[in-house]
């Protein structure tokens, strides 16, 4: 056993525990409280071994369930961005990129430069593999809020065409579930649970 390398190993493991103090907009489905970053990654990570028959052609499902467990890590530094919130989004990318630098870091090279990349792989949206996680990423809250009704889009005033640019990557990403993505936020819209259009762009 090399010591050093499993001192760099159960380090890491202990760090990510932190995972689970990040705090999402999200409500859990019963509204009793948000969800945490380490509850949406197990959920979404479960969601893509369900609903792996609707990956597009070319998707490993092994290398997504991992893109899944670990691609929101960085918010350990970083913090959960609302993904409505536009000034916050500004700085993201930059917050992110140093905190997966010195999360995966911890690491021995092999697996920090494995777990790097696929991090990477996600941001970068490029691979089957990577539309379909992100495809799973933006449905998740999507069927907490409807859940909820309205949940999240309540609390912060969202309208339909925010919520629709938000879930555009589910047309490339899960295009089977394009069709159900559609019907959901129009029946939510029908509830009451989410406005309707403003009638200004979104940017």
């Amino acid at each position: 056993m090399q010591i050093n390398r499993l001192t760099q190993q159960i380090q890491f493991i202990i760090e990510i525990d932190k995972l689970k103090q990040i705090l999402r907009q999200t409500l859990l489905t019963d509204s009793s409280r948000q969800e945490n970053s380490a509850e949406h990654s197990w959920h979404i990570t479960v969601m893509a071994i369900v609903l792996a028959e609707y990956a597009p052609a070319g998707t490993d499902i092994l290398r997504a369930i991992k893109m899944l467990l670990i691609h929101d890590l960085v918010e350990i530094d970083a913090g959960d961005t609302f993904c409505y919130d536009l000034q916050g989004n500004l700085s993201k990318a930059e917050k992110e990129a140093e905190a997966a630098k010195r999360l995966f870091g911890l690491l021995p090279v092999d697996q920090q430069t494995e777990l790097h990349s696929l991090w990477e792989e996600f941001e970068l949206q490029q691979t089957p593999t990577a539309h379909f996680a992100a495809a799973l990423d933006r449905i998740q809250p999507l069927l907490h809020n409807q859940q909820t009704q309205g949940g999240t889009w309540r609390i912060h005033g969202i309208f339909r065409e925010q919520v629709m640019r938000r879930v555009a990557p589910v047309e490339v990403g899960a295009p089977e579930l394009w069709s159900f993505v559609q019907q959901l936020i129009d029946d939510c819209v029908a509830a009451g649970y989410l406005q309707a259009n403003s009638g200004v762009e979104v940017g």
